[in-house]
């Protein structure tokens, strides 16, 4: 199957369909093992064509080790990962590195390379997957930088830029090679509310403006819920709940309500009951 242009649905994915339409991404009973320990506990989970999804979850919940799969960075133990039609998990190398070209990722830290200047961080993509001339890659550079609020920036350092800077010239050079999926690993960390703000009409704009498909991980929920289509919630490894904004706000899962609320884990610390024995 074409990556660009894929016939019929997959078989796996036949009885996902919405409107018709297949899923971008479709997580099948996924399962990740390290050694004897079972982060991820058959996982499902689909995005559709031009919608963001968020994924929840506290520290050690399994986000990202999900997230990993999704990005085809590394395959899982058991189970399935559907980007666009084809299997991360099983497909040859050829075809990952198709699905790689087709996804942007931004990274929790930004992960520029500090001793090249952001043009250059930014038009890695290009020099490394395509045979774009350098005039041509310079000005897709400059209008990559342009679409975050980063014109002028092209020749300065990675050490020059303040946090949120950075995270705009790292959601930059994931645009360089014009993804359909664009992959956010905690964007708002680090960052004072006001930049974080910055950074939740950045992805605002980039869907309205792209069409793009998006996954963001965060536990920032104000964000979670401006910028969330769909979201989801896991739990040690598993995804106890998911919905739209409005129906996670009305969830009743313990768990779900104890997270929305920023309630303290009752099964830590003196007196611990409860909630702990019903989950």
């Amino acid at each position: 199957m074409s990556i660009n242009n894929p016939a019929a649905p997959h078989p796996a994915l036949k009885d996902r369909l919405r409107d018709g339409v297949e899923p971008v991404i479709s997580v099948q009973d996924l399962v990740v093992r390290y050694g004897d320990v079972e982060v991820l506990k058959g996982v499902n989970l689909d995005v559709y064509p031009g919608e963001t999804m968020v994924i929840l979850g506290a520290s050690g919940s399994g986000k990202s080790t999900l997230l990993r799969r999704i990005e085809a960075l590394e395959r899982p133990t058991s189970g399935h990962v559907y980007i666009k039609g084809i299997d991360v998990a099983t497909c040859p190398e050829r075809e990952l590195a198709d699905v790689r070209r087709i996804m942007g990722v931004s990274f929790q830290s930004a992960a520029m390379f500090g001793s090249m200047t952001v043009g250059d961080n930014v038009a890695l993509p290009l020099r490394e997957h395509t045979k774009l001339a350098e005039p041509t890659i310079k000005l897709m550079t400059q209008m990559k930088l342009a679409q975050v609020g980063l014109e002028g920036a092209a020749d300065k350092f990675p050490s020059q830029l303040s946090g949120g800077m950075k995270k705009r010239a790292s959601v930059a050079r994931a645009l360089a090679m014009d993804p359909e999926i664009l992959v956010f690993d905690e964007p708002s960390a680090g960052l004072d509310p006001i930049i974080g703000a910055g950074i939740d009409q950045l992805i605002l704009h980039l869907k309205q403006a792209f069409k793009m498909t998006i996954v963001v991980v965060t536990h920032e929920m104000a964000s979670a819920f401006l910028i969330a289509d769909r979201m989801c919630l896991l739990y040690k490894g598993k995804i106890i709940a998911e919905g739209t904004p409005d129906e996670m706000r009305a969830h009743e899962h313990p768990r779900v309500r104890q997270f929305l609320n920023r309630e303290a884990d009752p099964s830590i610390g003196p007196g611990a009951s409860g909630l702990a024995s019903e989950l």
